[in-house]
């Protein structure tokens, strides 16, 4: 019989780990921070700590 230690148990981890493989990013992204300035993680938009979305490309984070 045949155990693999370091296979995943879980189908989302298995699910995760096969999408990150590929390049995907597989947890939800939060704001950058550039000194006392959220920044966002897809356009380097700078924003004030209130912004709840980025007024040039529209990301805001995953709940």
């Amino acid at each position: 019989m045949s155990c693999m230690a370091s296979a995943p148990t879980d189908t989302d981890e298995l699910f995760d780990e096969f999408l990150s493989d590929r390049g995907h990013v597989t947890t939800p992204q939060r704001w950058d921070q550039s000194y006392n300035k959220k920044q966002c993680p897809d356009c380097g938009g700078i924003h004030d700590d209130a912004a709840t979305e980025c007024s040039v490309c529209g990301w805001h984070p995953e709940a």
